[in-house]
């Protein structure tokens, strides 16, 4: 089992939209960023533990946990010319864009600022510190326990 930090906006699709899904699933798409999708194809699996972290909002913070439900498959919305995420370069006989199912697992009790974040030594060599941009990035199992129990 592999761990990995998903950043969303909060306005765009929040962890409390993911609980709202029917089945508390919902499909995590809109990735356009090769290095993420990459991460996305290549080795996020069923059964992986997700960070699901708030992005471009007052206060950045991981929220809550959701688990990978479905791993990679051709991102839908890549061939669909009314979405913002349709790619003209795309085909189904060779998608360029991959999404995963997630379903909602916990809401913190306190999200984990990225402020509390980069001034925790145990933490100081995460990609979310390192890489901040990257929408999906790897976490290593010891930070994943970290962030659990700074959570609670």
């Amino acid at each position: 089992m592999n761990y990995w930090l998903f950043k969303s906006e909060p306005d765009e699709y929040s962890l409390a939209d993911l609980k709202n899904e029917p089945g508390q699933t919902g499909r995590w798409d809109g990735i356009r960023n090769y290095q993420a999708r990459n991460f996305l194809r290549d080795a996020v699996q069923e059964g992986d533990g997700v960070l699901f972290y708030h992005s471009a909002c007052k206060v950045p913070a991981i929220v809550g946990t959701a688990r990978v439900v479905k791993a990679a498959y051709p991102d839908p919305a890549q061939f669909d010319p009314e979405s913002k995420y349709f790619d003209i370069k795309a085909s189904t006989d060779k998608p360029r864009w991959f999404c995963v199912d997630i379903q909602w697992q916990s809401e913190f009790a306190r999200p984990v600022p990225l402020k509390q974040i980069k001034q925790d030594p145990a933490l100081e060599e995460m990609v979310l510190v390192k890489q901040g941009r990257l929408s999906i990035q790897p976490v290593t199992p010891d930070q994943w326990q970290a962030l659990v129990q700074l959570g609670k």
